[in-house]
Protein backbone atom coordinates (compact mmCIF):
# COMPACT_ATOMS: atom_id res chain seq x y z
CA UNK A 1 0.00 0.00 0.00
CA UNK A 2 1.27 3.02 -1.13
CA UNK A 3 1.54 6.79 1.29
CA UNK A 4 -1.16 8.05 -1.07
CA UNK A 5 -3.50 5.04 -0.64
CA UNK A 6 -3.15 5.55 2.68
CA UNK A 7 -3.81 8.93 3.31
CA UNK A 8 -6.71 8.85 0.39
CA UNK A 9 -10.21 9.76 2.26
CA UNK A 10 -8.66 10.96 5.52
CA UNK A 11 -10.17 13.98 4.78
CA UNK A 12 -13.46 12.74 4.03
CA UNK A 13 -16.29 11.10 5.87
CA UNK A 14 -19.02 8.45 4.87
CA UNK A 15 -22.84 9.68 4.43
CA UNK A 16 -23.54 8.47 7.92
CA UNK A 17 -20.99 10.45 9.48
CA UNK A 18 -21.92 13.58 7.26
CA UNK A 19 -25.64 13.22 9.00
CA UNK A 20 -24.73 12.57 12.49
CA UNK A 21 -23.56 15.45 15.38
CA UNK A 22 -20.27 14.07 15.30
CA UNK A 23 -17.56 16.02 13.08
CA UNK A 24 -15.32 13.21 11.88
CA UNK A 25 -11.73 13.83 10.78
CA UNK A 26 -9.20 11.18 9.66
CA UNK A 27 -5.95 10.78 11.18
CA UNK A 28 -3.65 12.46 8.96
CA UNK A 29 -5.76 15.06 8.34
CA UNK A 30 -6.01 15.67 12.09
CA UNK A 31 -2.34 16.43 11.70
CA UNK A 32 -2.62 19.24 9.34
CA UNK A 33 -5.69 20.45 10.97
CA UNK A 34 -3.81 20.77 13.56
CA UNK A 35 -0.78 22.55 12.55
CA UNK A 36 -2.90 25.33 10.52
CA UNK A 37 -4.56 26.09 13.59
CA UNK A 38 -1.76 26.64 15.46
CA UNK A 39 0.45 28.31 12.66
CA UNK A 40 -2.09 30.31 12.08
CA UNK A 41 -2.62 31.30 16.01
CA UNK A 42 1.47 31.71 16.60
CA UNK A 43 3.81 33.08 14.37
CA UNK A 44 7.00 31.53 16.13
CA UNK A 45 5.57 28.31 15.11
CA UNK A 46 7.46 26.87 11.92
CA UNK A 47 7.41 23.57 10.17
CA UNK A 48 11.13 22.31 8.51
CA UNK A 49 11.48 18.88 6.91
CA UNK A 50 12.13 16.66 3.45
CA UNK A 51 9.80 17.07 1.79
CA UNK A 52 7.21 18.94 3.80
CA UNK A 53 6.70 21.93 1.53
CA UNK A 54 5.84 21.11 -1.97
CA UNK A 55 4.70 17.43 -1.24
CA UNK A 56 3.63 17.90 2.25
CA UNK A 57 5.51 15.39 3.57
CA UNK A 58 6.02 11.67 2.68
CA UNK A 59 2.93 10.30 4.25
CA UNK A 60 0.83 13.64 3.49
CA UNK A 61 0.49 14.86 6.96
CA UNK A 62 1.68 18.72 5.64
CA UNK A 63 -0.26 18.98 2.99
CA UNK A 64 -1.51 22.47 2.14
CA UNK A 65 0.86 24.31 4.89
CA UNK A 66 3.08 25.86 2.23
CA UNK A 67 0.41 27.59 0.42
CA UNK A 68 -1.16 29.29 2.82
CA UNK A 69 1.79 30.11 4.91
CA UNK A 70 5.19 30.05 2.84
CA UNK A 71 8.36 28.71 2.56
CA UNK A 72 9.65 30.32 5.19
CA UNK A 73 7.50 28.93 7.81
CA UNK A 74 6.75 25.17 5.84
CA UNK A 75 10.91 24.47 4.76
CA UNK A 76 11.79 22.01 2.67
CA UNK A 77 15.31 20.59 3.89
CA UNK A 78 18.53 18.79 2.24
CA UNK A 79 18.45 15.24 3.65
CA UNK A 80 20.10 15.37 6.59
CA UNK A 81 18.66 14.36 9.84
CA UNK A 82 21.47 15.74 11.92
CA UNK A 83 21.23 19.33 9.96
CA UNK A 84 16.99 18.90 10.57
CA UNK A 85 17.23 18.26 13.99
CA UNK A 86 20.31 20.86 14.70
CA UNK A 87 17.89 23.57 12.71
CA UNK A 88 15.06 22.98 15.13
CA UNK A 89 17.02 22.94 18.37
CA UNK A 90 18.79 26.40 17.67
CA UNK A 91 15.59 27.72 16.42
CA UNK A 92 13.97 26.54 19.45
CA UNK A 93 16.40 28.20 21.85
CA UNK A 94 16.14 31.89 19.61
CA UNK A 95 12.36 31.82 20.71
CA UNK A 96 10.60 30.09 18.06
CA UNK A 97 8.60 27.03 18.21
CA UNK A 98 9.84 24.86 15.57
CA UNK A 99 7.91 21.11 14.35
CA UNK A 100 10.80 19.46 13.23
CA UNK A 101 9.88 16.16 10.60
CA UNK A 102 11.58 13.09 10.71
CA UNK A 103 10.10 10.49 7.35
CA UNK A 104 10.39 7.04 9.92
CA UNK A 105 10.71 6.77 12.83
CA UNK A 106 13.57 4.92 12.27
CA UNK A 107 16.00 7.92 10.88
CA UNK A 108 16.07 9.18 14.57
CA UNK A 109 19.07 7.28 15.00
CA UNK A 110 20.90 9.42 11.97
CA UNK A 111 19.92 12.44 14.56
CA UNK A 112 20.39 10.66 17.91
CA UNK A 113 23.45 12.50 18.93
CA UNK A 114 21.31 15.87 18.30
CA UNK A 115 18.17 14.49 20.03
CA UNK A 116 20.03 12.75 23.08
CA UNK A 117 22.92 15.42 23.56
CA UNK A 118 21.78 18.31 22.87
CA UNK A 119 17.83 18.85 22.71
CA UNK A 120 17.49 17.13 25.76
CA UNK A 121 20.07 18.17 27.68
CA UNK A 122 20.28 21.92 27.11
CA UNK A 123 17.86 22.82 29.76
CA UNK A 124 19.28 21.22 32.72
CA UNK A 125 22.80 22.47 31.44
CA UNK A 126 21.83 25.97 31.36
CA UNK A 127 20.03 25.65 34.36
CA UNK A 128 16.74 25.94 33.08
CA UNK A 129 17.34 29.31 32.15
CA UNK A 130 17.00 28.12 28.44
CA UNK A 131 13.77 27.07 26.86
CA UNK A 132 13.63 24.20 24.18
CA UNK A 133 10.22 24.46 22.71
CA UNK A 134 10.82 21.59 20.02
CA UNK A 135 8.45 18.94 18.61
CA UNK A 136 9.71 16.22 16.46
CA UNK A 137 6.80 14.57 14.21
CA UNK A 138 7.91 11.13 12.79
CA UNK A 139 6.32 8.71 11.47
CA UNK A 140 6.63 4.66 13.03
CA UNK A 141 5.47 1.13 12.99
CA UNK A 142 4.96 -1.77 10.78
CA UNK A 143 2.41 -2.80 8.29
CA UNK A 144 3.38 -1.26 4.57
CA UNK A 145 5.79 -4.04 3.92
CA UNK A 146 8.50 -1.03 4.28
CA UNK A 147 11.33 -3.31 5.30
CA UNK A 148 13.51 -3.59 8.63
CA UNK A 149 14.45 -0.12 7.76
CA UNK A 150 11.76 1.58 7.74
CA UNK A 151 9.21 0.14 9.73
CA UNK A 152 10.57 0.20 13.34
CA UNK A 153 9.16 1.40 16.50
CA UNK A 154 12.06 2.92 18.58
CA UNK A 155 10.21 4.75 21.32
CA UNK A 156 11.69 2.71 24.07
CA UNK A 157 15.15 4.40 23.00
CA UNK A 158 13.42 7.55 23.56
CA UNK A 159 11.46 7.39 26.62
CA UNK A 160 15.16 6.32 28.26
CA UNK A 161 16.54 9.67 27.74
CA UNK A 162 15.55 12.60 30.40
CA UNK A 163 14.29 15.49 28.89
CA UNK A 164 12.54 14.29 26.44
CA UNK A 165 8.55 13.55 26.30
CA UNK A 166 7.37 11.10 23.99
CA UNK A 167 3.72 10.74 22.45
CA UNK A 168 2.05 8.30 20.87
CA UNK A 169 -1.85 9.34 19.31
CA UNK A 170 -3.98 6.12 18.75
CA UNK A 171 -6.54 7.83 16.61
CA UNK A 172 -7.47 11.54 15.30
CA UNK A 173 -8.60 13.25 18.37
CA UNK A 174 -5.44 12.17 20.45
CA UNK A 175 -3.66 13.07 17.23
CA UNK A 176 -5.17 16.88 17.64
CA UNK A 177 -5.18 17.33 21.72
CA UNK A 178 -1.50 15.37 21.81
CA UNK A 179 0.06 17.77 18.70
CA UNK A 180 -1.12 21.00 20.34
CA UNK A 181 0.12 19.44 23.97
CA UNK A 182 3.41 19.05 22.10
CA UNK A 183 3.94 22.07 20.33
CA UNK A 184 2.86 24.51 23.07
CA UNK A 185 5.37 22.38 25.08
CA UNK A 186 8.30 24.15 26.55
CA UNK A 187 10.37 21.10 26.25
CA UNK A 188 11.39 18.89 23.63
CA UNK A 189 8.48 16.69 22.60
CA UNK A 190 8.75 13.57 19.97
CA UNK A 191 5.21 12.63 18.32
CA UNK A 192 4.91 9.61 16.99
CA UNK A 193 2.56 9.22 14.00
CA UNK A 194 1.40 5.54 12.79
CA UNK A 195 1.29 5.00 9.41
CA UNK A 196 -1.21 2.37 9.41
CA UNK A 197 -3.51 4.92 11.14
CA UNK A 198 -3.48 7.75 8.47
CA UNK A 199 -6.81 7.25 7.22
CA UNK A 200 -8.97 6.02 10.11
CA UNK A 201 -11.43 9.05 11.19
CA UNK A 202 -13.19 9.35 14.48
CA UNK A 203 -14.60 12.31 15.86
CA UNK A 204 -12.33 15.33 16.28
CA UNK A 205 -13.32 19.39 17.76
CA UNK A 206 -12.84 21.82 15.18
CA UNK A 207 -11.48 24.24 17.84
CA UNK A 208 -7.73 23.28 19.04
CA UNK A 209 -7.91 21.33 22.67
CA UNK A 210 -4.72 20.11 24.72
CA UNK A 211 -4.86 16.51 26.01
CA UNK A 212 -2.47 16.77 28.56
CA UNK A 213 1.52 15.08 28.16
CA UNK A 214 1.56 12.61 31.00
CA UNK A 215 -2.23 11.67 31.49
CA UNK A 216 -3.75 8.54 30.48
CA UNK A 217 -6.95 7.33 28.98
CA UNK A 218 -9.34 4.18 30.17
CA UNK A 219 -10.82 3.36 26.90
CA UNK A 220 -13.25 0.46 28.40
CA UNK A 221 -13.59 0.01 32.10
CA UNK A 222 -13.82 -4.19 33.45
CA UNK A 223 -13.35 -5.94 36.34
CA UNK A 224 -11.08 -9.02 35.10
CA UNK A 225 -7.89 -7.88 33.88
CA UNK A 226 -6.08 -4.89 32.70
CA UNK A 227 -4.91 -4.33 29.41
CA UNK A 228 -2.13 -1.25 28.78
CA UNK A 229 -1.90 -0.80 25.01
CA UNK A 230 0.41 1.49 23.12
CA UNK A 231 -0.61 3.49 19.75
CA UNK A 232 -1.99 1.49 17.36
CA UNK A 233 -2.05 -1.49 19.04
CA UNK A 234 -5.20 0.03 21.11
CA UNK A 235 -7.59 -1.26 17.83
CA UNK A 236 -5.99 -4.24 18.44
CA UNK A 237 -6.48 -4.50 21.91
CA UNK A 238 -10.18 -3.48 21.83
CA UNK A 239 -11.16 -6.17 19.17
CA UNK A 240 -9.38 -8.72 22.01
CA UNK A 241 -11.76 -7.26 25.04
CA UNK A 242 -14.85 -7.33 22.35
CA UNK A 243 -14.09 -11.05 21.86
CA UNK A 244 -13.41 -12.07 25.50
CA UNK A 245 -16.62 -10.59 26.88
CA UNK A 246 -18.25 -13.45 24.62
CA UNK A 247 -16.16 -15.75 26.75
CA UNK A 248 -17.06 -14.11 29.99
CA UNK A 249 -13.69 -12.21 30.84
CA UNK A 250 -13.89 -8.24 31.28
CA UNK A 251 -11.00 -6.61 30.29
CA UNK A 252 -10.15 -2.62 31.51
CA UNK A 253 -8.14 -1.01 28.53
CA UNK A 254 -6.04 1.86 29.16
CA UNK A 255 -4.25 3.92 26.68
CA UNK A 256 -1.18 5.65 28.14
CA UNK A 257 -1.58 7.99 25.38
CA UNK A 258 2.32 9.21 26.19
CA UNK A 259 5.00 6.82 26.91
CA UNK A 260 6.87 9.54 28.41
CA UNK A 261 5.73 10.79 30.78
CA UNK A 262 4.13 7.58 31.90
CA UNK A 263 0.80 7.74 33.65
CA UNK A 264 1.99 4.94 35.96
CA UNK A 265 -1.05 5.57 38.85
CA UNK A 266 -3.92 5.11 36.07
CA UNK A 267 -2.32 1.67 35.70
CA UNK A 268 -1.54 1.24 39.39
CA UNK A 269 -4.99 2.04 40.34
CA UNK A 270 -6.84 -0.37 37.45
CA UNK A 271 -4.17 -3.49 38.45
CA UNK A 272 -5.21 -2.56 42.24
CA UNK A 273 -8.75 -3.57 41.23
CA UNK A 274 -8.91 -6.20 38.34
CA UNK A 275 -5.30 -8.02 39.86
CA UNK A 276 -4.01 -8.88 36.56
CA UNK A 277 -1.71 -7.20 33.74
CA UNK A 278 -1.45 -7.62 29.94
CA UNK A 279 1.07 -5.07 28.31
CA UNK A 280 0.44 -4.74 24.77
CA UNK A 281 2.86 -2.76 22.34
CA UNK A 282 4.66 -2.88 18.35
CA UNK A 283 7.67 -2.40 19.56
CA UNK A 284 9.87 -5.68 20.06
CA UNK A 285 9.03 -7.62 23.69
CA UNK A 286 12.72 -7.44 24.89
CA UNK A 287 13.38 -3.97 26.12
CA UNK A 288 10.32 -2.17 25.10
CA UNK A 289 8.50 -0.25 27.29
CA UNK A 290 6.27 -3.38 28.35
CA UNK A 291 8.82 -4.28 30.26
CA UNK A 292 8.94 -0.79 32.28
CA UNK A 293 5.31 -0.59 33.14
CA UNK A 294 5.68 -4.45 34.11
CA UNK A 295 8.58 -3.38 36.44
CA UNK A 296 6.77 -0.12 37.77
CA UNK A 297 3.57 -2.37 38.71
CA UNK A 298 5.57 -4.88 40.21
CA UNK A 299 7.32 -2.23 42.39
CA UNK A 300 4.15 -0.58 43.46
CA UNK A 301 1.10 -3.36 42.96
CA UNK A 302 2.97 -6.86 43.71
CA UNK A 303 0.43 -7.30 46.45
CA UNK A 304 -2.64 -7.10 44.57
CA UNK A 305 -1.36 -9.21 41.34
CA UNK A 306 -3.00 -12.77 40.82
CA UNK A 307 -0.73 -13.59 38.23
CA UNK A 308 2.44 -13.10 36.39
CA UNK A 309 2.15 -9.99 34.02
CA UNK A 310 1.81 -10.55 30.69
CA UNK A 311 3.67 -9.28 27.57
CA UNK A 312 2.68 -9.09 23.95
CA UNK A 313 4.72 -7.75 21.54
CA UNK A 314 6.95 -8.20 18.50
CA UNK A 315 9.75 -10.61 18.10
CA UNK A 316 13.06 -9.91 18.52
CA UNK A 317 14.09 -9.91 14.52
CA UNK A 318 14.28 -7.01 12.38
CA UNK A 319 10.99 -6.45 10.24
CA UNK A 320 10.46 -8.79 7.73
CA UNK A 321 9.31 -7.00 4.08
CA UNK A 322 7.21 -10.17 3.18
CA UNK A 323 3.61 -9.14 3.87
CA UNK A 324 3.07 -12.64 4.85
CA UNK A 325 5.66 -12.79 7.25
CA UNK A 326 5.39 -9.44 8.55
CA UNK A 327 1.52 -9.96 10.02
CA UNK A 328 3.18 -12.39 11.77
CA UNK A 329 5.27 -10.21 13.06
CA UNK A 330 2.84 -7.81 13.96
CA UNK A 331 0.82 -8.02 17.36
CA UNK A 332 -2.84 -8.86 16.52
CA UNK A 333 -5.93 -9.38 18.63
CA UNK A 334 -5.59 -13.01 18.27
CA UNK A 335 -2.26 -12.81 19.79
CA UNK A 336 -3.89 -10.61 22.45
CA UNK A 337 -6.50 -12.85 23.35
CA UNK A 338 -4.01 -15.51 23.97
CA UNK A 339 -2.22 -13.50 26.23
CA UNK A 340 -5.09 -12.48 28.35
CA UNK A 341 -6.05 -16.01 28.63
CA UNK A 342 -2.82 -17.07 30.15
CA UNK A 343 -3.49 -15.29 32.80
CA UNK A 344 -6.32 -17.49 33.56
Amino acid sequence: MSPDNIFEGANEVSDDEANSDERKLGYGAAVVETMAQIMREDESVFVAGEDVGAHGGVFGYFRGLQPEFGEDRVVDTPIAEQAIIGLGIGSAVQGLRPVVDLMFMDFICVAMDQIVNQAAKLKYMFGGGAKLPLTITTAGGAGLSAAAQHSQSLEAMLCHVPGLKVAMPSDAYEVKGLLTACVREDNPTVFIINKRKLADTCHVPEELFEIPLGEGHIVREGSDVTVVAIGRMVDEAKGAAEKLSDEGIDCELINPRTVQPLDIDLIVESVSKTGHLVIVHEAVRFGGIGAEIAAQIQEQAFDYLDAPIERVAAPFSPIPFSPVLEKQYIPDVERIVAGIKNLF
